[in-house]
């Protein structure tokens, strides 16, 4: 009898489809000067010192990079005020947290996460083959409470989005301190925080500050959201020196480039840039939300820099009608009536509300 060539697990895993890009839309329908919303980017780009630290290291691509990063995980160990040991560079954070199971757990180990949350900690798992338990979530927010008790004897790895994707909504710090003290010492905790700096409510909790109270405990950013380098795909995570030099061993050599760091290095002095990309996010998803209500659609309350969007019908037909007036958003089959909304800038805003309003209406 013939082997199987894959783990049964990767059997069932489907590839992740992200966004639809514009020049495919163009391709498939000719559709032209489309708008894209759907893959959470920054609409107003790159800072402008990131795009002159790249193409300054254009030039230099014939060369490997800085496989241990040194510059830009002493960037970002200075801005958090911890030590370089306890920075790990990713290729986006979609690698690192690929990287956490891969590292920490077994076939014979087990993972917990959300559902819906973000889709890479289930493919994580299944690539791996390592059962795993998907806690609904309540009121499309993390579930804390059941998650805990989701942790098995065998329970190796946990993974909470705050702000989650994709609904935007978070768990605030007295649920998120509870959490990391109660879970079992054995268990790494990974707190996705993609998003955090587009948060804006009071008790949401930075878990930066919040290591003191168990060591096992991860947090992963990225520079493809407020910082707008999506396209370079670089990310890190931060946590005890001891896991961070596992990680380093499991992790592929010189995982991020040249341009990459550069840019990363350069994004994160640029303060001005980042307050106005903030800015004008929550402005923006402000009047999202308030338009939206006024078409007769539930928002999910947001902390990111999209929006969640319930037209309590199907949303696989809107979505089709959206990209034919050239607006590109995102749907979920797991959540069969809603449709994902990135925050654009203010005159995408206007042609999406304005193409729903005529495809509901």
């Amino acid at each position: 009898m013939t082997s199987p060539l894959v783990l049964p697990s990767v059997e069932t895993l489907v590839p992740y489809e992200g966004g639809k890009p514009i020049e495919e839309l163009a391709r498939e329908l000719g559709v032209t000067s489309a708008i894209k919303l759907a893959s959470n980017e920054n609409p107003l780009g790159p800072s402008p010192k990131a795009l002159e630290a790249a193409r300054a290291r254009i030039g230099e691509l014939h060369l490997y990079p800085d496989g241990a990063a040194y510059r830009l995980r002493e960037a970002i160990a200075a801005q958090h005020g911890i030590d370089m040991g306890e920075v790990i560079q990713g290729n986006g954070s979609n690698e690192l947290l690929d990287l956490v199971v891969r590292t920490f757990a077994r076939p014979e180990h087990h993972v917990v996460f959300a559902e819906p949350a973000f889709v890479v900690y289930r493919i994580a798992a299944l690539s791996g083959g390592v059962p795993f338990t998907a806690v609904p979530t309540r009121d499309l927010t993390h579930d804390l409470e059941a998650m805990a008790a989701a942790v098995r004897p065998n329970t190796r790895v946990l993974f909470v989005a705050n702000p989650n994707n994709p609904t935007g909504t978070h768990v605030g710090r007295s649920a998120v301190e509870r959490l990391l003290r109660e879970v079992p010492p054995e268990v790494v905790i990974v707190m996705d925080e993609a998003y955090i700096e587009y948060a804006d409510a009071p008790d949401f909790p930075d878990s930066m500050q919040l290591r003191g109270l168990r060591e096992r405990l991860l947090v992963t950013r990225t520079f493809s959201k407020i910082y707008g380098l999506a396209g370079l795909r670089v990310g890190y995570a931060v946590g005890p020196a001891r896991l961070v030099d596992y990680m380093n061993r499991v992790r592929a050599p010189f995982n991020v480039s040249i341009v990459a760091q550069a840019a990363a290095v350069a994004a994160l002095s640029d303060q001005e840039h980042l307050e106005k990309s903030r800015s004008h996010n929550l402005r923006e998803r402000e009047r999202l939300t308030r338009e939206l209500t006024r078409l007769g659609v539930s928002v999910a309350p947001s902390q990111a820099n999209f929006v969640l969007a319930d037209v309590k019908r199907p949303a696989r037909p809107i979505y089709d009608a959206l990209l034919r007036k050239g607006v590109i958003v995102r749907p979920f089959g797991n959540l069969p009536t809603s449709l994902r909304i990135t925050v654009g800038t203010s005159a995408e805003n206007s042609r999406f509300l304005e193409s729903l309003a005529e495809v509901l209406s």
